[in-house]
């Protein structure tokens, strides 16, 4: 499901996971490993294979499984949010279609984010779920706009991504690893301890708050998620989006 290849020094990542590569249980646990199998590598670069790098959530996989897949799903979704947020080495998303939700989240939280095509939001609100801390946390550490796109739940294209700083940089769909490389490389050209401290003192604010609020949080965002109420909208809401 999830790819790894080294590319001189800088690890590559390719979600590989069905059409759309949607976010279920077993890429998210798979995440975390997957990173820490390249803890040596300079750099990593996370992208997506197929027309997407992520739509997000797999809603089916939650529907079908019920309050018991969501209390394994969503610890399983804050981690792997976590551990590539938080990876101490320069990261790179190198975006190459649509991220949306929980896909947008993993672009975000990428220290160089880079967009060669597709739309992107957090479109958890217009699915009728509220965001877990994590999650939310990160987005607020990456993009001044998060309220916007959080309670719009709208998608937005590639050159409103860039105006507001959600996206770093446009990239035609030819040039995007290369650049995502490059943009690899000049990170890693700073000394390691250098970059993991720097990197770890800017994000200090979000992670203390994600310690702080984690707890207290996640309980009612994980009762609400798992209700039967919430699996009726998620089922309405994919069916009318078969509708368009």
């Amino acid at each position: 499901m999830i790819e790894v290849t080294d590319h001189d020094g800088v690890a590559i990542l390719s979600l590989n996971h069905g059409p759309v590569n949607a976010l279920d249980l077993e890429i998210l646990t798979e995440l975390p490993t997957a990173l820490a199998r390249v803890a040596d590598a300079r750099a990593v670069v996370l992208t997506g294979e197929g027309r997407c790098f992520s739509a997000g959530v797999d809603l089916k996989r939650v529907i079908d499984g019920g309050a018991g897949y969501v209390q394994e799903f969503l610890p399983a979704l804050s981690t792997a949010a976590f551990a590539w947020f938080t990876h101490p080495k320069p990261t790179v998303a190198a975006v190459n279609g649509h991220a949306l939700a929980g896909g947008c989240v993993l672009g975000a939280a990428a220290d160089v984010t880079l967009m060669s095509g597709g739309t992107i939001g957090l479109t958890e609100l217009g699915a009728g779920v509220p965001f877990p801390t994590v999650p939310l946390e990160i987005m607020r550490y990456a993009c001044a706009a998060v309220s916007s796109l959080v309670l719009t739940a709208k998608t937005i294209g590639l050159a409103e991504a860039v105006s507001i700083g959600l996206v770093d940089q446009a990239v035609i769909p030819e040039e995007l690893m290369s650049t995502a490389l490059k943009h690899a490389r000049k990170l890693a050209a700073v000394p390691a301890d250098v970059y993991a401290l720097s990197k770890k003192q800017l994000q200090q604010p979000a992670v203390q708050r994600i310690e702080t609020l984690r707890e207290q949080d996640d309980p009612g965002v994980t009762e609400i998620w798992g209700s039967p109420a919430t699996r009726d909208f998620l089922a309405e809401f994919m069916r009318s989006l078969g509708r368009k």
